[in-house]
């Protein structure tokens, strides 16, 4: 990904969703409502590493946008507009 901004997009997403299924019972009530309810003692094996791996994605998606704006000069603390002049 050249635009370390869709990696972020991405990432934050994936972790956002993710964060849901693990801290709420979004999942299983969806499972229960779809008759998968079986399963629901094993998505602590699946979503606590995908968490994990959404937040190191994150992480990486961070450092990398803060190099890309180094690099080329874009900071993110100054506004994107021109202020006119008096």
């Amino acid at each position: 990904m050249k635009n370390p901004k869709t990696l972020l997009r991405f990432s934050l997403i994936g972790t956002v969703i993710v964060a849901l299924c693990c801290f709420t019972p979004i999942l299983v009530i969806l499972l229960g409502v779809v008759g998968l309810s079986a399963i629901t003692g094993y998505l602590d094996f699946v979503l606590l590493p995908a968490l994990a791996i959404f937040l190191g994605l994150t992480v990486y998606a961070l450092w990398r946008k803060k190099q890309y704006d180094a690099l080329s000069g874009v900071s993110s603390n100054t506004p994107s507009f021109k202020e006119p002049r008096s």
